[in-house]
């Protein structure tokens, strides 16, 4: 297991903002009284959304607001991977699956590129935009080769194609998230080969269910008195 740490460069302070807050307050609502720390994920997620990534000032805050020891988010945030520890690219978060499905498909090429046109994993690129990392199995495997950038799902990628995106993104829009060959889901290439009948899907196939009445409650079988 590898281990995680907190980035030695570190704000000096954090702050909820408003819409940040409102949303913990609303996490917080769903459990019931002396259970709020069963809110801590989500609202490190929060964080993370508001910030990029979630920082040593921000980690207490959000002890301090659940009533937690702050050892206690000190132990989620660095077991779970889906919370970044260090700075981020302020335009996109770059994880390529580097998983056996991806790699037979061409993810090691797309690594390469990221490396090439970013810099090393695990760093902000030089302009600030920018950070790359390769993860384990996102599970889109039928999708080879794929990247999940920034909340998003990117398919079927190749370095043509992947490049394509990162010029999207480094202009400051999201393209469209999917299949980079217009693959409908995880279907084969091409299209679906089955259920292809549109009927399957409007309900004009569909049988009307027949009433059936209700059955009448059978009576119980009077008791002969004793003799």
């Amino acid at each position: 297991m590898s281990v995680r740490r907190l980035s030695p460069n570190q704000p000096d302070s954090f702050a909820f903002s408003a819409e940040t807050l409102e949303k913990a307050k609303w996490w917080i609502s769903k459990y019931p009284p002396g259970r709020q720390q069963s809110a801590v994920i989500p609202i490190l997620w929060l964080v993370q959304k508001q910030e990029g990534w979630v920082s040593e000032p921000a980690l207490r805050a959000v002890a301090e607001l659940l009533g937690m020891p702050v050892i206690r988010v000190f132990e989620v945030a660095t077991f779970y991977t889906m919370f970044m520890l260090e700075p981020v690219g302020t335009h996109a978060l770059v994880q390529v699956c580097g998983t056996t499905p991806c790699a037979l498909r061409g993810a090691n090429e797309l690594m390469a590129h990221c490396k090439k046109r970013i810099g090393p994993k695990d760093h902000v690129s030089a302009d600030g935009k920018f950070y790359w990392q390769e993860v384990e199995c996102l599970g889109a495997c039928s999708n080879a080769p794929m990247a999940a950038i920034n909340d998003y799902y990117y398919e079927d990628l190749t370095v043509e194609s992947f490049d394509k995106l990162l010029d999207e993104f480094a202009a400051g829009r999201t393209p469209p998230p999917g299949s980079a060959i217009g693959r409908q889901g995880s279907a084969p290439e091409g299209g679906p080969l089955t259920l292809q009948d549109p009927k399957l899907y409007d309900g004009s196939a569909a049988k009307p269910i027949k009433n059936i009445p209700n059955a009448e409650p059978k009576a119980k079988a009077k008791k002969e008195p004793a003799a």
